[in-house]
């Protein structure tokens, strides 16, 4: 075990009662260097979701126990947050929490010619993830005037003054991801 997850594991164990007596979960903590400083992240989550007070009730108590256990030796900052809408999902735990939710997927390397896929989550196991994605067909079909009111027959009888349209056929696949190839996986937003 590497001194960052020591660092990790450690902290969980001091948060879990300090959650517990906040009633709000640990959804992550991590343990990172950005640039020349180390920060100590703690991510904390309720099904009506955090409100700052969560945030900062669950960071004095964590802050106060840190400093009685000091058991980390480098200088660091302590960030106590809520894990946000586009949270990324590491754990086991959290996947759990987003089956049927739409998840967006960055591989390491192209997979059909590109990284990023979003889907609905179905299933996932130790090694893999199940997507069902929608993949937009389009079909050019010819079409007559400008209004929207013409039918399929009608477009593929053919004009003179017939036009060019797109239609789009959306198909859905269920698509299998080696979990070792996936960078990042999260809640997909859509605004």
């Amino acid at each position: 075990m590497t001194k960052r997850e020591r660092y990790e594991v450690r902290t969980e164990e001091l948060l879990t009662p300090i959650a517990d007596a906040n009633y709000v979960e640990i959804y992550d903590v991590e343990y990172v260097k950005e640039g020349s400083d180390w920060y100590l992240r703690c991510y904390i989550d309720k099904d009506e979701g955090v409100t700052i007070n969560d945030c900062e009730a669950v960071s004095r108590a964590l802050s106060d126990e840190l400093d009685r256990t000091d058991f980390i030796e480098d200088a660091y900052i302590l960030e106590v947050s809520s894990p946000g809408l586009g949270r990324q999902l590491k754990k086991d735990k959290h996947l759990q929490k987003s089956l049927l939710c739409e998840v967006d997927i960055k591989c390491y390397k192209p997979v059909d010619g590109t990284k990023d896929f979003t889907g609905i989550l179905k299933a996932f196991d130790e090694d893999t993830l199940t997507l069902e994605i929608r993949n937009n067909s389009h079909h050019k079909v010819r079409t007559k005037g400008k209004g929207k009111d013409n039918s399929v027959q009608e477009a593929a009888q053919g004009s003179n003054d017939a036009k060019d349209a797109v239609l789009e056929d959306a198909a859905l696949e269920v698509r299998v991801f080696n979990r070792k190839d996936i960078a990042t996986v999260k809640l997909a937003l859509d605004f």
